[in-house]
């Protein structure tokens, strides 16, 4: 009997990217409701503005994210081209929507500390999911990319920039501590974003200067099951041509790789690096 061949369908990938951002803005919108709003935690973005105006002037949070997200998306529809899409418009719209129907949720914490990291946490793995299907939550990214256009500065600059004119109105209105609540919970979402994305499946890049470069590489690809890769290298002080090996392996092959190069070779030169993400054969599939 034939095997049936598994086909990909685009159809699906779009329906799944599309829920990919619903999932995650819905996340996003429960941790801040639960975690940061109640504590006052203004950390960045236009949530953190809603979180401001929310303390002092009562606003309601979902209507603030919805009156600057949409000119916002306007404005960078119009400034930079239609590159953000239907996609990034549904979770301009959503996340706010989700603020609103989850308004009344009880707060989980009133400690700041673990509102910070745990709504941190939340907002981070909201982002991720949401970002792994292609699209952002709109926001003050899209004020960065119009500011880094326009002013030649970098996007993280300008993504730093804004955060910290946020988290600096924060300790005005509120107090110091309270801006530096909002600091921990920013840091804690880059982190937990990185980890969304590649997980924690570091590998390990090495590159091998070794005289006895024939051997190490068949021990490589026969013993560890590896591929390696030949470079061609020269040395500065000789200016002779070195090979150089390349090697991405698992976190738990590294220690037999390295034990592998020094029994070959105990004067090899070896140069060790985090992979975060490797694509390819015998690792993560694109």
């Amino acid at each position: 009997m034939k095997k049936r061949r598994w086909t990909f369908n685009p159809k699906l990938a779009v329906l799944i990217e599309y829920l990919y951002i619903l999932i995650g803005s819905a996340i996003v919108a429960v941790a801040f409701n639960v975690f940061l709003l109640p504590n006052r935690i203004a950390s960045g973005g236009v949530s953190g503005i809603s979180t401001i105006l929310h303390a002092t002037l009562g606003w309601q949070p979902a209507y603030v994210q919805w009156a600057l997200n949409i000119p916002l998306f306007i404005a960078g529809v119009v400034l930079l081209g239609k590159q953000f899409g239907i996609k990034t418009l549904v979770g301009t719209l959503f996340l706010p929507f989700v603020v609103y129907l989850t308004r009344d949720f009880k707060p989980v914490t009133p400690d700041p500390l673990l509102g910070a990291l745990f709504g941190g946490i939340g907002v981070g793995i909201g982002l991720g999911i949401v970002f792994r299907g292609k699209a952002s939550t709109g926001g003050t990214d899209l004020a960065a990319q119009i500011i880094h256009k326009y002013t030649g500065l970098s996007l993280g600059t300008c993504v730093i920039l804004i955060d910290g004119l946020i988290v600096l109105t924060a300790a005005l209105v509120f107090d110091v501590e309270q801006a530096l609540y909002a600091l921990i919970a920013l840091f804690v979402t880059s982190k937990t974003i990185d980890f969304v994305q590649v997980g924690f499946g570091y590998s390990k890049m090495a590159m091998i200067i070794t005289n006895k470069e024939e051997e190490v590489r068949q021990a490589i690809l026969h013993k560890i099951d590896r591929g390696v890769t030949k470079l061609s290298g020269y040395g500065g002080y000789t200016e002779h041509e070195r090979p150089v090996l390349m090697c991405v392996v698992e976190q738990a092959e590294f220690t037999k790789l390295k034990q592998l190069v020094k029994s070959i070779d105990p004067a090899a030169f070896v140069i060790v690096m985090d992979a975060t993400e490797v694509l390819g054969e015998g690792f993560k599939r694109a």
